[in-house]
């Protein structure tokens, strides 16, 4: 039987590139980390030498920590392959209150892609949201445009994005700031905001995906160009850095919801990795920011 890599997702749940590398680099060196089922709170013990693991997929808003500390060429020199899934969005402290200004992330951009190559890296546009504040009806798309302009000139050639979810947390969370609120737009607002998206970035030539937004991918017209995301694609990491993974997709992720990922083993922790980026929108937040 053919012997499959696992991918290590690090971390849907939280910021390991911004909060958590030392933690992280300490299971490296013990070749095994503990991951704890958030739904279940069973525990098992997964191998992280390198010749169990296929590559590893790093989640960020701020790799600053990860680029300026030097991780991830440590990584590459133990024999490590790597890809970076990067939330750049629009400036907005109201939404984002904790992460570094859009030049500072932009230039991270630039530093992953020149050192790993922008074929190593995604860049997410997520999510979109739109809002209500006693001075009127708000959106984050402002530097959209900007930013998909900087990110073609590295390289960039995917971009993911879906509109912000409903969540009782957050509804709490922003019930607190006086005159704030979500809004979920209906669905052919939401058509028209991926058109939009969409043909900015094919003058770019960027590609537009969707994460588990199914029912506004069908709702779009033919001829889009937008498709749906795989986060975690292993047909990719594959065609970067060789077989040796299974091509099953992911049954602990949204599928109904149109996820498209391939299985990883997420070894992020709500409870032991707080994120501190305190995004207002996240469901993963468990602080309501004052």
């Amino acid at each position: 039987m053919t012997h499959r890599q696992v991918v290590i997702s690090a971390s849907r749940r939280t910021d390991i590139p911004g909060f958590y590398m030392p933690w992280f680099m300490q299971q490296i060196k013990q070749a095994s980390v503990e991951t704890v089922n958030p739904y279940n709170l069973r525990t098992r013990t997964i191998p992280l030498a390198p010749r169990h693991v296929h590559s590893i997929v790093f989640w960020s808003k701020n790799f600053g920590p990860f680029i300026d500390e030097g991780y991830g060429e440590r990584l590459r020199r133990y024999g490590y392959r790597l890809f970076f899934n990067f939330t750049i969005n629009s400036e907005s402290r109201p939404l984002e209150p904790n992460i570094p200004p859009l030049d500072d992330r932009l230039g991270q951009l630039e530093t992953l892609c020149t050192v790993y190559g922008p074929e190593a890296v995604t860049w997410r546009f997520d999510p979109v949201c739109f809002y209500k504040t006693p001075s009127g009806h708000r959106h984050n798309l402002a530097d959209f445009e900007r930013i998909a302009d900087v990110a073609a000139r590295y390289g960039i050639r995917r971009c993911i994005t879906s509109f912000r979810d409903d969540y009782k947390k957050i509804d709490r969370r922003t019930a607190k700031r006086a005159g704030f609120r979500f809004i979920d737009p209906p669905l052919q607002k939401k058509v028209r905001v991926l058109t939009f998206m969409a043909a900015h970035l094919a003058g770019n030539r960027i590609d537009l995906y969707t994460c588990c937004e199914k029912a506004v991918l069908a709702a779009l017209p033919p001829g889009s160009g937008v498709k749906a995301a795989a986060c975690i694609d292993h047909h990719l990491l594959a065609r970067l850095y060789g077989e040796g993974v299974s091509f099953s997709r992911d049954t602990g992720q949204r599928r109904k919801q149109g996820c498209g990922c391939h299985t990883a083993v997420d070894i992020g922790d709500y409870r032991r990795h707080p994120c501190y980026h305190d995004c207002l929108f996240c469901y993963a937040n468990p602080v309501s920011p004052s």
